[in-house]
């Protein structure tokens, strides 16, 4: 099992926090169901990548707020509503697609500091998917 730092690193870089392979995602966004070195299976219980959803979130509501509040202390007292508003819409848009691939892996990482892997988590034989 990788020290915990080493799965949030490997998580924050889309990679799967077991073994460090960068080649978890087919196609974009579409995660695949294993490993494709380790075998390691992502999804380790149903509603998962609930919490991915959540840490994605949480990203793109903190970073809007922090833009809002960045636009304001520099533009007070004339804040200009619309450049202000266009930052935060623009984040909204594109942030959570951006994170979502690493929300993801990272999510996977966090629940395994917290539960660590079973043997029973790893297919036996792992093939490229």
């Amino acid at each position: 099992m990788p020290r915990p730092a080493t799965l949030l690193w490997r998580g924050a870089r889309a990679r799967c926090p077991m073994c460090g392979s960068g080649h978890v995602f087919r196609r974009g966004y579409l995660i695949r169901e294993r490993c494709p070195r380790c075998g390691f299976w992502f999804e380790r219980v149903e509603g998962h990548f609930i919490g991915a959803i959540a840490m994605n979130t949480i990203a793109a509501f903190g970073l809007m707020f922090s833009a809002i509040v960045v636009g304001i202390v520099l533009t007070y007292p004339d804040v200009p509503f619309v450049p202000v508003a266009t930052a935060a819409v623009a984040i909204a848009l594109v942030i959570p697609l951006a994170f979502l691939p690493a929300s993801r892996t990272l999510w996977t990482a966090v629940d395994l500091w917290m539960r660590p892997a079973e043997p029973d988590e790893f297919d036996p034989e792992p093939r490229a998917a």
